[in-house]
């Protein structure tokens, strides 16, 4: 079927940063992503548009998974809101450069949590190694597409196998622990989305391996929050520093002060801010 929206979309800024997990399978030059459904199905989205008129062509969809795939893409809800909130912002200029670049979801929310846990405190090219071998030993691929592993199979391991993997002991067992409360129930994560940003981030970061920084990401990514921003994070930190031409990184009482100035949409502050610098 073809879809078309309504408002202005940027797909191929989507693309290049999905391109950056190689986890991910696509295809620059066919303007094309194939996304592993929870399902088992895969289905093809194809850019036939243009950021002004966005068309797409999706594929092997089954029924009732295009609410699915709008809201990972973003594909639901016009970005003119956010588009219009910065342009009279300090971010401005950057929202302009980025115009149309929607906050994309992880395809599955174990999967989300998963490379929350495995990108803690790892420089960005060594975290997407580290997970692709997580899903290339654990998981299984289809048709060039990988799925990641059910979370019963990682709650079964030992952390020495995922040492093997150059996990560290400590991320081993956030991972297997983690694993294991999803697979008993006990975390049901697609709970999380019924409850607000506070409830969802209290409830993760009961769990050992998960702080702020981790809580957010998955909130962010997993659940498509859009008002979030990890005061923590080198990235942002190091993006703030260029956007202000400074010769130190901003310290977080500095960032605090910019929060409302941004609200309600931080989400995008630091997508935009991530994509100046990745």
């Amino acid at each position: 079927m073809h879809l078309t929206l309504p408002f202005y979309y940027d797909f191929d800024r989507v693309l290049e940063r999905l391109s950056l997990d190689p986890l991910h399978a696509v295809s620059l030059s066919e303007r094309l992503v194939r996304i592993p459904m929870p399902e088992g199905n895969i289905v093809a989205v194809k850019a036939e548009g243009t950021s002004e008129n966005p068309v797409f062509l999706l594929e092997g969809m089954e029924m009732g998974q295009l609410e699915h795939l709008s809201e990972i893409f973003h594909f639901n809800q016009s970005l003119e809101p956010v588009a219009e909130h910065f342009s009279g912002t300090s971010l401005a200029l950057l929202f302009e450069q980025h115009k149309g670049t929607p906050l994309v979801r992880e395809f599955s929310l174990y999967g989300a949590l998963m490379k929350s846990i495995i990108h803690q405190q790892l420089n960005l090219s060594f975290a997407h190694t580290l997970s692709s071998r997580f899903v290339q030993t654990y998981g299984h691929e289809k048709e060039g597409v990988w799925f990641y592993p059910e979370p019963g199979k990682i709650a079964a391991l030992q952390p020495e196998e995922l040492r093997k993997l150059q996990f560290s002991t400590r991320k081993a067992e956030y991972v297997i622990g983690l694993s294991q409360a999803v697979a008993s129930g006990t975390l049901r994560l697609d709970e999380l989305a019924q409850k607000s940003d506070e409830e969802a981030a209290a409830e993760l970061v009961s769990y050992r391996g998960i702080g702020p920084w981790t809580a957010q990401s998955f909130l962010m990514f997993g659940l498509g929050r859009p008002n979030l921003f990890p005061l923590a994070d080198i990235g942002l930190q190091n993006a703030l520093k260029i956007q202000w031409a400074r010769a130190d990184k901003p310290k977080a009482e500095e960032i605090l002060q910019h929060l409302p100035e941004w609200s309600p949409y931080l989400s995008y502050a630091a997508l935009y801010l991530w994509r100046s610098v990745e």
